[in-house]
């Protein structure tokens, strides 16, 4: 589990191409990773499969995973966003991220914002937008930012100074692709209403519950104040 708080930017150093996918080998500033740890690399959770005393650490790349993100056109000398899992007693400074990538977005613009911040707009896969609210979370790149507003299929975030400037969003074009992960609570809520499919959440559910839009009474009180009807 991660927060989207990127702490570091690093490289691309080498990609092998194998049966099952490919290894990538990252450079990064860490020196003290160890075997099996979760890294988040431009948003996707990749373990750590061998790691060296120079930072540079190596991981397997699923062909599943290359062929759902962008780190299928990856190459060496390509910056990614790095973030390691988060600890339990982390401060959560971002929100819930899982490194599991939902689709691929685009760039739609990057716009100039004054102070050193950016206007972002990006493009969503139409199955997504269910998924995304104004003043909501999602990850871009594995960065965490908060959606200013959702027109059709397209969202506004805002990059702000910082995050400018420890990232790499800021040198961004439209075309561009970067991985999206929407807010996992978001992925619940949709569950919970049935997908869209006629399932779930539904006015005729509610009026058997007796939520019919009369004024709020919890079922099965008889509105005498306490249980029984006593004070």
């Amino acid at each position: 589990m991660f927060t989207g708080i990127v702490t570091a930017v690093g490289e691309i150093e080498s990609r092998v191409p194998g049966p099952a996918g490919a290894v990538l080998r990252i450079r990064s500033p860490w020196t003290e990773l160890v075997i099996g740890e979760s890294i988040s690399v431009d948003g996707a959770c990749l373990t750590v499969a061998r790691a060296e005393p120079s930072g540079s650490f190596q991981a397997d790349a699923s062909a599943e995973t290359l062929a759902r993100t962008t780190l299928g056109s990856r190459n060496p000398g390509d910056r990614v966003h790095l973030e390691r899992a988060m600890r339990a007693d982390d401060r959560l400074g971002g929100h819930l991220v899982t490194g599991h990538i939902d689709a691929v977005g685009t760039v739609v613009a990057l716009r100039e914002a004054g102070g050193g911040a950016w206007a972002l707009t990006v493009r969503l896969p139409a199955p997504l937008l269910r998924q995304v609210a104004s003043k909501g979370s999602i990850a871009l790149d594995g960065v965490s930012l908060t959606v200013n507003e959702v027109r059709g299929d397209e969202l506004d975030v805002m990059v702000v100074p910082h995050t400018a400037r420890a990232t790499k969003l800021a040198g961004l074009r439209a075309g561009d692709r970067l991985n999206v992960e929407t807010d996992v609570l978001a992925k619940y809520v949709q569950r919970a209403l049935g997908d869209g499919d006629g399932g779930g959440v539904t006015a005729e559910l509610l009026a058997r519950a007796g939520f019919d839009g009369s004024p709020a009474q919890a079922p099965g009180r008889s509105g005498r104040g306490r249980a029984g009807g006593r004070r």
